[in-house]
């Protein structure tokens, strides 16, 4: 039980969603096998039906993994797309660089290794989507570079926004996750009341704050 929907509520929305083909399935199984956290199936086609609704084409993710999630938003994005993926994990950035390869979007997606806050630093141009799952208690620190990076009317999404439910519920709060769900909470108000952004938490897998930005971010002018 996810703690955010009930377990038939759950079961029901994934009886709906097509079936993945084989080459998904494997990434799936790899990742329940080896613990790896990857975006649920109802998140995944979340994204797939907001990327072709709203013509996404160029998308910044902070946090890859095995890079599950970029070949799913590869996949709905369809020709033209660039993806930049950002992982600081050897281990994980060389098992997402052999997932790319297999499905054949080398061309799409590209897997930037490092720190995320020194990467957002650095990468140039625009993006129509920035999908921020990455540590959970870092997402206030990596907002304001992933807002620069956003266009104006892009889509922000903020996944495990609800973290397991603990965030909306301190009956379910675990002792040693005090500190992530304070800062997911201080994040989810931040979003929420940004005169730049339009946000809406949505109750879908472990959360997602789905954002979009409306003018640009005013910085206070420093001397």
């Amino acid at each position: 039980m996810s703690n955010i929907a009930h377990d038939y509520i759950e079961d029901y929305i994934r009886q709906l969603i097509p079936e993945k083909p084989l080459n998904i399935k494997g990434l799936e199984k790899y990742a329940s096998e080896n613990n790896v956290p990857i975006i649920r199936p109802e998140v995944a086609q979340f994204l797939t039906v907001l990327i072709k609704a709203c013509g996404v084409k160029r998308i910044l993710e902070v946090g890859t993994a095995i890079g599950y999630s970029s070949i799913i938003m590869a996949q709905a994005a369809g020709e033209g797309c660039k993806i930049i993926t950002i992982e600081k994990s050897d281990e994980m950035c060389e098992k997402a660089l052999d997932n790319i390869r297999e499905f054949g979007y080398e061309e799409k997606i590209e897997v930037v290794k490092g720190d995320a806050m020194d990467v957002l630093n650095n990468i140039q141009g625009s993006f129509d989507m920035v999908f921020l799952d990455a540590a959970k208690g870092h997402y206030d620190h990596f907002l304001p570079m992933c807002l620069e990076h956003l266009k104006i009317n892009g889509i922000l999404v903020s996944d495990n926004a609800l973290f397991r439910g603990m965030v909306a519920n301190n009956n379910l709060l675990v002792r040693r996750k005090i500190t992530i769900v304070k800062r997911m909470r201080k994040y989810l108000k931040h979003i929420s009341s940004m005169d730049e952004l339009e946000t809406s938490l949505l109750p879908l897998g472990d959360g997602v704050a789905l954002s979009c930005k409306i003018k640009e971010v005013e910085h206070d002018a420093k001397d």
